[in-house]
């Protein structure tokens, strides 16, 4: 088991393996039609890339972004060019795998909901009830706008500061700079796009 445990790919492998076997679990119990079946593993989908879209952001915002200033000078580095490029990596790229399984989410749910989501519950006219819809949106576009501040600005920005991309020492700086001015505009909104999403799936869900 230690051996298991001890190889990263191996332990993410058995434990999709895993999760693979309880979704066909609840596939067997669950009596439910398919497109109600396909919405529930694209939720799963959907929660499990954006924890580790927003899980890293906060070790961006709760930890480097914090420590980096206290950090020996030589030591810094070992954060610049190992663990920030790797944790961009995953960053990044579950961002974008958490808008489009989200985005999978409302399509299944059918156009009429999409629709009156996106719209803030105008797309059939404001009438009673669509205030819900209205607050999901408020989410939904959150989150597209965090999403395309990480490919638009973070990512880009931070390719500069890393050295990914050579540019001089003055561009360097102002690129690490908005690079962290993006994230904590991320952080900013993260809180109320979670809020968003997590109450009107147990109100209005």
């Amino acid at each position: 088991m230690a051996n298991l445990l001890s190889n990263f790919r191996t332990t993410l492998i058995l434990s999709l393996a895993l999760a693979a076997i309880m979704i066909f679990a609840f596939a067997r119990v669950s009596g439910v039609d398919a497109l109600t079946f396909g919405q529930a593993v694209a939720r799963w989908a959907h929660v499990g890339f954006g924890i580790l879209w927003i899980g890293l952001l906060y070790y961006f915002n709760f930890v480097q972004i914090r420590v980096m200033p206290s950090i020996p000078g030589e030591l810094k580095p070992a954060i610049s060019k190992y663990i920030a490029p790797e944790a961009l990596f995953w960053f990044r790229w579950a961002a974008l795998l958490t808008v489009i399984a989200g985005l999978a989410v409302m399509g299944l749910k059918g156009h009429a909901y999409s629709a009156e989501v996106m719209s803030f519950g105008f797309a059939g006219g404001l009438v009673e009830g669509d205030q819900g819809y209205a607050l999901m949106g408020v989410g939904v576009w959150l989150a597209i706008v965090m999403f395309l501040n990480v490919w638009g600005i973070i990512w880009p920005n931070q390719k500069r500061a890393l050295g990914i991309v050579v540019v001089d020492d003055a561009k360097k700086a102002k690129a690490a700079r908005v690079a962290m001015l993006a994230s904590r505009t991320n952080l900013l909104l993260s809180l109320p796009m979670l809020t968003s999403m997590a109450m009107y799936q147990t109100l209005f869900g």
